[in-house]
């Protein structure tokens, strides 16, 4: 998992170089259609990385609020086992 995380990290950041490189030969270049490429390059380098870290930080608020109803079934399941009697009264 750690080895898969450094790998999609370092093509996230080569991306990045790419589309900066992009922005900046669009910048340079003299055509009709350099200012709408270069337009696109500008939004594009703005919007994936706030899209992707807006997909990350609902992804982890998922994974926690999924762990956090887990750990209450566990921690309910261990009590039933340990106190069998109070839980029948529980479900009465």
């Amino acid at each position: 998992m750690k080895k898969t995380r450094r790998i999609l990290a370092l093509a996230g950041a080569a991306l990045l170089l790419c589309m900066y490189a992009c922005t900046l030969i669009f910048a340079l270049i003299d055509s009709p259609a350099a200012f709408g490429l270069f337009q696109a390059s500008i939004a594009a380098t703005i919007l994936i990385p706030v899209l992707l870290y807006g997909y990350l930080l609902i992804a982890r608020l998922l994974r926690e609020r999924s762990g956090d109803s887990d750990s209450a079934v566990r921690s309910a399941s261990a009590d039933d086992l340990q106190n069998p009697d109070t839980s029948s009264e529980h479900t009465h």
